[in-house]
């Protein structure tokens, strides 16, 4: 979704995205071009990522319906990643109103429930309807998911968090995201289902990108 819009041209890649998952080898046999396909930043951004790998960065929002019928593909995409791929996802705030969900990803980053949680939430939010937008609806949800409700507040009101929501913000500012979802790759490049066409084809840019990566070790 973009900043002020909705990303059609994201999604009208996504439903392929979930169809046909690119692969390593179909990366490497394309030559994806500079401004066309994906950009170089101007300043190269800090990574956080082991030495010696390759970071990628998901941007999104829970809210967003593309980053929504994005996650499948996506997640089916992460288990298929090289051991040398460190991969990260970093929710967006457009508005203030965006935080208590950065903080929901966060909160559950911390307690370890990404993994369960991450698609439950977009359920949540597109399927049934929810509306998980301020501290209180948040709260609420995750109990109901068998979360103590106490140690969720206060980690969802933890100065960890805060901080990390705040690091989202900058390194969202760094990669000039206006639109997700979208993805960075080791800090140099961005792409997303506007210059790639399709979300199916960014995550063959991205693959591309990471070897690209690699030469710049």
């Amino acid at each position: 979704m973009k900043r002020r819009e909705m990303n059609a041209l994201s999604a009208m890649g996504l439903v392929g995205a979930a169809m046909a998952l690119p692969t390593l080898s179909q990366a490497q046999a394309k030559k994806f071009e500079e401004g066309t396909d994906f950009l170089a930043l101007d300043k190269p951004v800090a990574v956080d990522a082991p030495a010696g790998k390759v970071e990628i960065i998901e941007f999104f929002w829970y809210s967003c319906p593309h980053c929504n019928a994005f996650e499948p593909a996506l997640e089916a995409w992460i288990k298929r990643l090289p051991a040398d791929v460190s991969f990260r996802r970093v929710p967006i705030a457009f508005r203030d109103s965006f935080v208590p969900q950065q903080r929901l990803f966060y909160t559950l980053e911390a307690m370890g429930k990404v993994d369960a949680l991450q698609l439950k939430v977009f359920n949540a939010i597109h399927v049934e309807k929810q509306t998980l937008d301020t501290q209180e609806t948040i709260v609420a949800w995750a109990a109901k998911q068998g979360i103590d409700k106490t140690k969720f507040l206060e980690v969802f009101n933890s100065f960890g968090v805060a901080t990390k929501t705040r690091k989202a913000k900058q390194l969202q500012d760094a990669f000039k995201i206006d639109g997700v979802p979208s993805l960075g790759v080791a800090g140099r490049f961005y792409t997303d289902g506007t210059l790639a066409k399709t979300m199916e084809r960014a995550l063959q840019v991205t693959e591309y990108l990471v070897t690209e990566a690699r030469k710049l070790k």
